[in-house]
């Protein structure tokens, strides 16, 4: 086992997991996360469901103590971004002019949420990544009366069931044909429909906004056939981009995402990146992905700490979870759109009873579906999981 130092760039769930786990694997170099955000790490989760519902406070937020980190030998330098550096002299140059030293180099820079060209944040336009833009977010949904939201993905839905439950007007308008259409089969999607328009929202669908004017008081968004939708705040959610700059400064490989292997290895010797901004193969289908969502990005950073402590860390199955209008949706593997469904449960848009659906693909089961069936989809994880030890051993 080597103790050169490491150095953790990114201090999510990814970085902040890859550092706890070096440590509990017995690591004895240094241990340096460094990270722009200027808080210590917290559960990002929590950004779209217990800040904005009941302004939880970062400090109930944190995913360690703030004393853990020095108790278990890790440096957090929080507030500093890294500038660039030389991976052939294995250094990294911080926003304060300092120079870090690196023995293993661990990227875990994450995503950042995808702004509309000439649309940047705003007091009347919000967007959705890190503490600071949850709580002013929960400011501004405590004092508007209407909200419009764009984008009907997971972060979006979020926001319009709390903005409802907070007493707001809420219209989302989405492109696609149904919420989460990218991702899960349509059926699914009808479901999650449902459960909007059950809570009072005006989901527009299959509707691609037009012109944005933002004043001081409100803000309009043009929509097909002249119509003007006007309200007090807009969130834009349509998703996230890879946080890949540092890694194009260092000349990684880069093409959505950071290219790694197996093992999380980047195109520079002694270089690693995990998380929402790592492109990592796909154990079952050939070709890489992105798992951006927190359990991945967790599940990496302990793989990545068993890489550097000389192990061979098994693939990872992808999964999470949306609590949006009361219900709580979990997924597993990697379910499409066009996916052939086994479902057991009622499906219907109308319907409030849990369900479960296994997508297959191929003849195989690519992922699941469920809600209010936690049961069952820890199986299907544990399904996935044998299917990519038996695709190992072939």
């Amino acid at each position: 086992m080597s103790t050169d130092g490491v150095v953790i760039v990114g201090t999510g769930v990814a970085g902040a997991t890859a550092a706890l786990a070096l440590r509990t694997g017995g690591f004895e170099g240094a241990v340096t996360l460094v990270g722009r955000d200027a808080h210590l790490p917290y559960r990002r989760p929590t950004l779209s469901k217990d800040v904005l519902l009941a302004g939880m406070p970062v400090e109930k937020a944190l995913l360690k103590p703030a004393t853990h980190w020095d108790d278990i030998g890790v440096v957090v330098r929080t507030g500093v971004t890294v500038t660039g550096g030389d991976t052939a002299a294995r250094t990294l140059e911080l926003s304060d002019d300092s120079v870090l030293p690196y023995g293993s180099l661990v990227l875990a820079t994450g995503g950042a949420a995808r702004e509309l060209p000439g649309l940047p944040p705003a007091p009347r336009v919000k967007y959705l990544r890190d503490f600071a833009d949850a709580i002013a977010l929960r400011d501004e949904l405590g004092r508007a009366g209407s909200v419009i939201v764009l984008g009907a993905g997971l972060i979006g839905s979020e926001v319009a069931s709390a903005a409802a439950k907070l007493g707001a007007t809420v219209t989302v308008i989405e492109p696609a044909p149904l919420p989460l259409a990218r991702v899960v089969p349509p059926s699914i999607g009808e479901r999650l429909a449902g459960l909007q328009r059950d809570a009072g929202v005006d989901l527009l669908l299959g509707v691609r906004p037009g012109e944005i004017a933002v004043e001081p008081d409100q803000v309009s968004v043009a929509l097909p056939g002249g119509v003007a939708l006007v309200a007090d705040l807009l969130v834009v959610a349509v998703g996230s981009s890879p946080d890949t700059g540092l890694a194009e400064r260092l000349a990684l490989r880069v093409d959505d995402g950071i290219l790694v292997d197996e093992q999380y290895r980047t195109s520079a010797e002694g270089v690693y990146a995990v998380g929402d901004c790592a492109r990592v193969p796909h154990p079952l289908e050939g070709g890489t992905y992105r798992a951006e969502n927190w359990s991945a990005a967790q599940d990496q950073g302990t793989a990545v700490a068993q890489v550097l402590l000389g192990g061979a860390p098994a693939p990872t199955v992808p999964w999470g979870w949306s609590n949006q209008f009361g219900a709580v949706l979990q997924f597993a593997g990697w379910p499409a759109a066009d996916d052939e469904l086994e479902v057991d449960g009622a499906m219907d848009a109308a319907s409030s009873e849990p369900f479960f659906a296994r997508c297959r693909r191929g003849g195989s089961l690519a992922g699941a579906v469920a809600m209010g069936r936690p049961k069952e989809l820890r199986a299907a994880r544990g399904e996935l999981s044998e299917q990519i030890a038996a695709a190992v051993a072939r």
